[in-house]
């Protein structure tokens, strides 16, 4: 059987991309090892914010109830409901993409996808049979999996990733997450919020190091407030699994030896190549031109496997424009400069564009407006004033260079200054754009207001 493209994974690279073929029209297959939507929407975004979501209600109204005026008694949860419910919401999601790829009359093969050469693809099913199929193109969209320490390989049991840590059966008593990016921090304010002691370790100076630095020890203040204990500046050095629990040796700003139930890798991913050709890589990543063509003309990949940001956005992103240069004539593909990146926590943490570090390197002249929730009207009614908005412009031309952003609904706020950024908004434009009250997106007008001196209410 012969395809116009074939795409292997599933993911948010892969089913955008199939899908998108299919409506202009190209005869399609998508190849998935497990199920429709990937590791995104079945081991990563989708169910871990299940989770969150969990964990936010459970805490305000334990933490919070009284000052609202409300009164619970005998307050409880059930943990296999709470990890239960974050599989439904994944189970329906995949479903739903499922139903896409009949909608789109996009053939769905389940599989491990290898490419033995240039205009073929080999799928080995379940059982262990191979079938070859023919395409004039074929998208890698692989992603990634989690990254181990040489010395502390995932068991599944004492030594867990996060795909582990979403299907927990008991909740543990104890756990230390190594990795302060947003894996670990989410995980971290996840099992918190339900009483596990939770110690995160993160070898830079403060959690979330690609954040604005402000916003990072912000973050940092927050869960030491919320009782997870941060050991930044530190690392893991030595590790002992031989006993009931796990015990782990500490060097760097903190030196001691700590003890959990559960360890939880968050440092990081590697990337999941598909067997076949051999493809020109950069630190293990494909490489891609602008149309992203791989080194192999006719193979092309997006999302994950193509290195940072590794983002479904971003990912879904790529794959659209790298689909539409095939498909779609006269189109020139994009290539991804400027992208949101969220971290659902809470306090919730997003940013676009450049950090101030980023625009001190750059040495750019740029003005600074913030704003805190403390002085939003709409977040002092909500009882979540905590954080704020920090947007960051050229000096000369008044152009919105970046935006940072802690607090309560910080990753819906980002969508207006993604936009301000791409249309090169200034900031007298963001301040001509009525921004209604009571809202928390005020802050973001208020905060252009201070950065040039006349903010009305702080």
């Amino acid at each position: 059987m012969k395809y116009d493209l074939i795409v292997i994974g599933g993911g948010p690279a892969g089913y955008v991309g199939a899908i998108r073929a299919a409506q202009l029209g190209a005869r399609v297959a998508c190849v998935e090892l497990e199920r429709a939507g990937g590791t995104c929407l079945n081991w990563g975004c989708i169910p871990t914010k299940s989770l969150l979501q969990n964990a936010e209600l459970y805490s305000t109204v334990k933490n919070d109830a009284d000052a609202f005026g409300l009164k619970f008694e005998g307050l409880s949860y059930d943990w296999s409901k709470v990890i239960g419910r974050s599989r439904k919401v994944a189970d329906r999601l995949a479903g739903g993409i499922e139903f896409l790829f009949k909608k789109n009359k996009v053939d769905y093969i389940l599989g491990r996808g290898s490419i033995p050469e240039a205009g073929k693809v080999q799928v080995a099913d379940a059982a262990g049979t191979v079938t070859e199929y023919e395409a004039d193109n074929i998208l890698v969209a692989t992603g990634v999996e989690t990254r181990e320490l040489p010395h502390l390989p995932i068991d599944g049991k004492k030594i867990i990733g996060s795909r582990q840590a979403l299907v927990l059966e008991e909740q543990p008593k104890e756990i230390v997450i190594i990795g302060g990016g947003a894996i670990g921090v989410e995980f971290a304010y996840f099992f918190n919020a339900f009483g596990t002691k939770v110690t995160q370790v993160e070898m830079m100076p403060h959690l979330l190091p690609v954040e604005d630095d402000e916003v990072s020890v912000t973050l940092d203040k927050a869960f030491k407030k919320q009782g997870i204990r941060v050991l930044t500046g530190s690392k893991v050095s030595a590790a002992d699994t031989s006993g009931d629990r796990v015990r782990l040796t500490i060097e760097g700003d903190t030196n001691e030896e700590i003890e959990a139930d559960i360890c939880l890798l968050a440092i990081g991913v590697q990337p999941i190549l598909p067997e076949g050709v051999e493809l020109e890589l950069d630190r293990g990543y494909i490489v891609t031109d602008a149309r992203y063509q791989t080194s192999i003309p006719g193979v092309f990949a997006a999302g994950d496997i193509t290195g940072p940001p590794w983002l479904a956005h971003v990912a879904s992103f790529e794959a659209l424009h790298a689909i539409e240069g095939l498909f779609l004539e006269g189109h020139e593909p994009r290539k991804v400069n400027t992208f949101p990146g969220c971290t659902y926590c809470n306090p919730q943490v997003a940013s676009v564009g450049l950090t101030e570090e980023a625009a001190k390197e750059k040495e750019i002249a740029y003005k600074i407006g913030k704003f805190p929730f403390q002085a939003s009207g709409k977040a002092q009614a909500a009882g979540d004033t905590e954080g704020f908005v920090k947007l960051i412009f050229g000096e000369q031309h008044g152009e919105l260079l970046g935006a940072h952003i802690i607090g309560h609904g910080a990753t819906e706020l980002i969508a207006e200054l993604g936009l301000a950024i791409e249309m090169e908004a200034t900031y007298e434009e963001i301040q001509g754009t009525i921004h209604a009250h009571p809202t928390l997106s005020e802050a973001v007008m208020e905060a252009s207001h201070a950065a040039f001196g006349h903010a009305i209410h702080i």
